[in-house]
C-alpha cells in the first residue's frame, strides 16, 4: 500500500490536528522536476516543513514545496507564496494536451485545474478562426487552442511581464510563431488600437474582467462569440454576467444571442468561477 501524506506525518504532528492536514493540492510540472503548491491551515503553521517534507516523500517528482500564503492580490493577481522545502528554483515546464508551459508560479497565475475548460473551448471551434484572448497570462488558451486547431490564429494580452515573457518563450516551445503572437500591455489600452475584430474572444480574468467590456464588445466580429468569465452565486450563475455583457453590447447598437454558461471552478462554497458563452451581432 502506498504510504499517504498523513501516514508520514504520523508521530510528528499531533492526532487531533492530524485530520487538517490537506489532502487536496497542486502539482505543476515535469516528472522529477515539479513543483506542489499547497494550502496549510493556520493551526498548522508550525509543522509546514514537515508537511512539505511529506509531499516529497510520497510524490517523488516533486522538487520543490511553496506554501500559499494570502489571496490574490495587486493588478497581477498574484498570491504571496513561501517556499517550504526543496529547490530554490521553482521554475517548471508543465505538459497539458501536447503543450509544454515554462512558469514560476511564484511570479505569474496558472491553474493545472483549469485544462478541463481550456479543452471544452477547443472542443467549440470547429472552422478558421481568429481568437483573441484578453488577460492571457503565459498563454494556455491561445496556444492550447492553436495546437489542436492548425487553422486558428490566436493573439494573447497580458499586463504582468513575466507572464508576457512566458508566453512568448511557450509560444517558442510548441513551435508557433506565426500563428500565436502576444502583445505586452494593458488590455483597455492594447484592445481599441488593434483595428481588427476576431470571431471568437475570451477574458479569463473572472475577477474584473467586466469593467473591461466597453473596450472588449468592439473586438468581436458581428457574429462573433464573447466568452465572458465572472464570479457568480451558485443560486443564480449566469444572469449578471450576461447582463453586463448585454448592456455593453448595447451601448454600441449591438444585440446579443445567450449561448449557455459552465461553471468553471468553485471559489467558495457559495460563488463559483463561471463562463458565460455569448453571440454578439
Amino acid at each position: 500500500m502506498k504510504k499517504t501524506i498523513k501516514y508520514n506525518l504520523s508521530g510528528i504532528i499531533p492526532d487531533e490536528l492530524l485530520q487538517l492536514v490537506p489532502s487536496s493540492f497542486d502539482i505543476l510540472g515535469a516528472k522529477g522536476d515539479a513543483v506542489a503548491i499547497i494550502e496549510i491551515p493556520d493551526e498548522l503553521e508550525e509543522y509546514e516543513t514537515q508537511i512539505g517534507e511529506a509531499i516529497c516523500k510520497v510524490h517523488h517528482n516533486v522538487k520543490s514545496v511553496l506554501g500559499k500564503k494570502s489571496e490574490r492580490h495587486g493588478e497581477f493577481r498574484l498570491r504571496d507564496m513561501k517556499l517550504l522545502v526543496g529547490d530554490e528554483d521553482t521554475e517548471i515546464i508543465h505538459k497539458e494536451s501536447g503543450c509544454r508551459f515554462k512558469l514560476d508560479p511564484r511570479v505569474t497565475y496558472f491553474s493545472v485545474r483549469e485544462s478541463t475548460e481550456r479543452e471544452r473551448i477547443i472542443s467549440q471551434i470547429t472552422g478558421p478562426e481568429d481568437v483573441l484572448v484578453l488577460f492571457g497570462g503565459i498563454g494556455p488558451f491561445p496556444i492550447c487552442i492553436s495546437k489542436k486547431r492548425p487553422d486558428v490564429t490566436a493573439l494573447s494580452i497580458e499586463l504582468n511581464p513575466d507572464a508576457h515573457r512566458y508566453c512568448l518563450e511557450n509560444i517558442r516551445l510548441n513551435k508557433l510563431e506565426g500563428r500565436v503572437s502576444a502583445i505586452l500591455g494593458d488590455v483597455r489600452e492594447v484592445a481599441p488600437s488593434l483595428g481588427k475584430q476576431f470571431d471568437r474572444v475570451l477574458t479569463p480574468l473572472p475577477k474584473g474582467a467586466y469593467l473591461f467590456l466597453d473596450v472588449i464588445v468592439p473586438t468581436v466580429k458581428p457574429g462573433g462569440i464573447l466568452h465572458h468569465y465572472h464570479w457568480a452565486s451558485d443560486l443564480d450563475s449566469y444572469s449578471e454576467a450576461y447582463t453586463l455583457v448585454d448592456e455593453a453590447a448595447a451601448k454600441y447598437g449591438r444585440k446579443t444571442e445567450f449561448l449557455g454558461g459552465v461553471r468553471v471552478a468553485k471559489y467558495s462554497p457559495r460563488v463559483s468561477k463561471v463562463r458565460i458563452d455569448v453571440r454578439i451581432y
